[in-house]
C-alpha cells in the first residue's frame, strides 16, 4: 500500500497512531465509518486507505473545518488554487500577512483561511481564544505547506474519499444518528476541553459523551475512544464509568513535541478504549477469545 495522505496538518492528529488503532478492528467489512470529532481526519484517511469500510462519515463542530474538508473531498483544485495564491503572496512579509489573513478569517471563517493558519500557527496547534476568535500566533521558521505538497496531499485524499464520504457540521451526536450495528464510530474529543481549557473552538460535555456512549452500547454499536493519556510522570487520564464495560490498551505516541522544546525526553502513551460490541465482534469474526482484545483499564491507574 503507498504512503497514506495527511493534508491537514494538525497538532494532535493521530496519523501516527493510525495503523495501531486499526489493529483493534479485526474485520473490514464495516459499512459506514463515522469520526465525529474530524479534525484532520487521520482516522477516516487511514480506514479509506486500508478497505475498512464501504462508506464514511465525518464531522467537526467548528463549521470552517467541516466546509474546508467538503472543498478538499469534492473540490481540490479549488483549495489548491486558493491557498497557492495566498502562500504566495506571503511571501514579502510572512508575519505581517499571517495576521491580515488571520484577522480576514475570524471575520469571514473561509475554510482557505483556515488551511492558511493551519497550516503556518506554532506547531499546527490550532487555537481560540474566549470568544471564539483563532488566536495563535504564526510560526516565524516556515511558511507553511508548500502548494506542491498540498496538491500531491489533497488529490490522493480525494481520490480515497470522493463519492463515498458525507460531512457534517455539528455536535457529534448528530453526526452519528444514524449509526447501526454494521458499522463502527472512532471517537477523538478533545482532552483539554474536559477542564474547560479555552485553547479548542468548543469545549466537550462530558457528561453528554458519556450519556451517548451509553446509548451506543444499549443498541450494540461499535465504537473506539481515544480519550486521555500519560505524557512522562503526568497522567491526564479522565475516570470513565465502570457500567461502560470499556476495555483499554495504551499506545506509544513516541516523544512529547512540547517535552522535546522544553528540553525534557518524554513519551506520550494515549489511551484507547474499546466498546464491547467491537470485543463481540472481532472475537465472533475472528475466531478470538475476548482475552485476547480485552485489557484492564487499571493499565491506565
Amino acid at each position: 500500500m503507498s504512503k497514506i495522505p495527511h493534508v491537514i496538518p494538525y497538532q494532535g492528529s493521530k496519523r501516527k497512531l493510525a495503523q495501531q488503532i486499526l489493529k483493534q478492528i479485526r474485520f473490514n467489512n464495516i459499512d459506514t465509518f463515522y469520526e465525529p470529532f474530524a479534525g484532520s481526519a487521520a482516522m477516516t484517511i487511514a480506514a479509506a486507505a486500508n478497505n475498512i469500510a464501504n462508506r464514511y462519515v465525518i464531522g467537526d463542530k467548528l463549521d470552517a473545518l467541516a466546509k474546508l474538508w467538503e472543498i478538499i473531498i469534492n473540490e481540490p483544485e479549488k483549495l489548491i488554487s486558493d491557498y497557492s495564491q495566498l502562500w504566495k503572496n506571503q511571501l514579502d512579509n510572512p508575519k505581517e500577512y499571517y495576521f491580515s489573513i488571520r484577522d480576514h478569517f475570524n471575520t469571514t471563517k473561509s475554510p482557505t483561511a483556515l488551511f492558511y493558519l493551519i497550516a503556518r500557527c506554532v506547531k499546527n496547534s490550532v487555537r481560540f481564544n474566549s470568544d471564539g476568535e483563532f488566536n495563535q500566533s504564526p510560526d516565524n521558521r516556515r511558511l507553511g505547506m508548500h502548494p506542491e505538497r498540498l496538491k500531491k496531499q489533497a488529490l490522493a485524499t480525494s481520490h480515497l474519499l470522493k463519492g463515498k464520504t458525507k460531512i457534517f457540521s455539528g455536535d457529534f451526536q448528530d453526526t452519528i444518528k444514524n449509526a447501526k450495528p454494521n458499522d463502527l464510530i472512532y471517537f477523538d474529543p478533545p482532552w483539554e476541553g474536559l477542564t474547560q481549557n479555552p485553547r479548542y473552538a468548543y469545549l466537550l460535555d462530558y457528561e453528554s459523551l458519556i450519556e451517548e456512549l451509553k446509548r451506543l452500547n444499549n443498541l450494540d454499536i461499535p465504537y473506539l475512544l481515544s480519550f486521555d493519556g500519560i505524557c512522562g510522570n503526568r497522567s491526564y487520564v479522565k475516570e470513565l464509568p465502570d457500567y461502560l464495560n470499556l476495555s483499554g490498551i495504551s499506545l506509544n505516541a513516541g516523544r512529547s513535541t512540547q517535552a522535546t522544546l522544553l528540553g525534557r525526553a518524554e513519551i506520550t502513551f494515549e489511551s484507547l478504549y474499546i466498546s464491547p460490541a467491537l470485543r463481540n465482534k472481532n472475537s465472533l469474526l475472528t475466531n478470538l477469545q475476548p482475552e485476547r482484545t480485552s485489557y484492564q483499564l487499571a493499565l491506565f491507574s
